[in-house]
């Protein structure tokens, strides 16, 4: 008997829990590691247009005579735009799917940045950053989504952390690509580059299947069944496919209601998930935005060595990214930012004790700091997805990381006012704090989910 045939004998409910039986069965793969790349080839470039500014930025500045608060402006107008998109493009990704989301967000954000490339003052450059920013914002966390529903249980935590290990290795590419291409081309080429995402459209259309796990949750169990078997067959090429499993604890089926995510169990997810971002971006893109920035105006670096200086960090932090990406599933999530979250404080408040008097010492510390950063950042983009159901994943993803958004607009700014008018000491105290604040909120609120299968985990 077909899958087809037994799916149109089953009741509603026996339906859905074969479907997600069996997707849970099909064991990562080639076919897998196909969806991962190609998805994250957009998300590489989402990381290089959302950090390119930074690099952008000590070319500009004299150029434009563009003082320290407009600085900061300027880099957190597109995190606005950020914030309206991931907003936009959650609730879009409910309602209509995750790849025709995952396509308009990536049209929006390499059109846009074209358009950048031919900014001709701070403000025209201002306006086309937060309309790129819409797209920016929508991409990551319905990105992440979608990969999280294509992953089985046991070993997920590695398989989506080795995928957003591409959006670190942007931010390495927008450091380096900053270096070798603005000295020699000029500023504008770097958001001519940041366009090359607009070129992927085809191949999302023609090779991506929409999530069976969307189906399966709008009642489109036929759909969802053609998406399986084919990958069943696929990959049934390669190994023998274990037997269906259906000691599946699955919640309750329910209409999408976005007032779901303060209700129940999930008013302390959607809380504590949004302490978490807001904690870990305040310091990571506080820092990464400005950094270069820093190391020529009051270190009096060059901008070659300033650039230099800012990318052996991200290089760092993508070896913590790496290692993260083959613990995450033994440690656990929760201990995991707790302690990370505890190295970060430390460090950082080691480096404003020291008074930061040379461009060394900040080196030194920021490097410690990324070690620990750059995989907290990437793990949320893991945990946040797996503590919503189908129904709530894109939304409440995307409402987590508009806290992302936030925190990189306010960092950024209480960066420009705090060298301006205090000092760099006083800054690394704020970080270290509002660190703290995460790991005091990762031990005493996050909830564990590794190897749990993502039905079980808001059943």
């Amino acid at each position: 008997m077909t899958s087809e045939v037994m799916t149109g004998e089953m009741n509603a409910g026996q339906q859905r829990l074969n479907l997600i039986a069996r997707l849970e069965r099909v064991p990562f793969s080639r076919w897998h590691v196909k969806i991962r790349v190609l998805v994250g080839t957009a998300t590489l470039f989402d990381a290089i247009d959302a950090l390119m500014i930074a690099y952008i930025m000590p070319v500009l500045v004299p150029l434009w005579s563009i003082d320290p608060t407009r600085v900061g402006l300027l880099i957190s107008i597109s995190y606005v735009g950020q914030l309206l998109g991931a907003l936009f493009f959650g609730w879009f990704s409910e309602r209509y799917g995750r790849k025709k989301s995952l396509i308009f967000s990536v049209l929006v954000m390499g059109i846009m940045s074209l358009a950048c490339a031919f900014a001709w003052d701070y403000w025209s450059l201002f306006i086309f950053r937060f309309i790129q920013g819409l797209g920016l914002g929508g991409e990551v966390p319905v990105a992440a989504s979608y990969i999280s529903e294509w992953s089985k249980a046991k070993g997920r935590g590695k398989f989506v952390m080795l995928y957003e290990m591409v959006f670190a290795i942007g931010v390495v590419l927008a450091g380096l690509l900053g270096r070798a291409v603005i000295p020699a081309f000029g500023w504008q080429v770097m958001f001519i580059l940041g366009a090359i995402p607009a070129l992927l459209v085809p191949a999302f259309l023609r090779a991506l299947p929409e999530s069976p796990r969307w189906l399966i949750n709008r009642g489109r169990y036929a759909e969802a069944d053609k998406v399986i078997e084919q990958v069943e067959t696929y990959v049934s090429r390669l190994t023998p496919l274990p037997p269906v499993d259906t000691n599946i604890k699955l919640g309750e089926e329910k209409k999408t209601n976005i007032l779901e995510l303060f209700q129940g169990i999930y008013l302390r997810r959607t809380f504590t998930i949004w302490v978490l971002w807001f904690c870990v971006y305040f310091v990571n893109y506080g820092l990464q935005t400005w950094l270069p920035t820093l190391y020529s105006t009051v270190f009096n670096l060059s901008i070659q060595r300033s650039l230099v200086y800012s990318i052996i960090p991200l290089l760092v932090g993508l070896a913590g990214n790496l290692i993260s990406a083959f613990l995450i599933d033994r440690v656990g999530r929760k201990p995991w930012f707790a302690v990370s979250f505890l190295a970060v404080a430390v460090a950082l408040f080691a480096l404003a004790m020291t008074g930061v008097t040379s461009a060394e010492i900040l080196l030194l510390f920021t490097t410690i700091n990324m070690f620990f950063v750059s995989p907290m950042s990437a793990g949320l983009y893991l945990y946040t997805p797996e503590l919503y159901p189908t129904r709530l994943r894109g939304f409440g993803s995307s409402t987590g990381s508009g806290w992302l958004r936030i925190a990189s607009i306010i960092g950024p700014n209480i960066v420009g006012v705090v060298v301006a008018q205090y000092s760099l000491s006083l800054m690394f105290i704020i970080f270290s704090c509002v660190a703290l604040a995460g790991a005091i909120c990762a031990a005493a609120f996050a909830v564990e989910t590794k190897g749990r299968v993502l039905e079980e985990i808001s059943a």
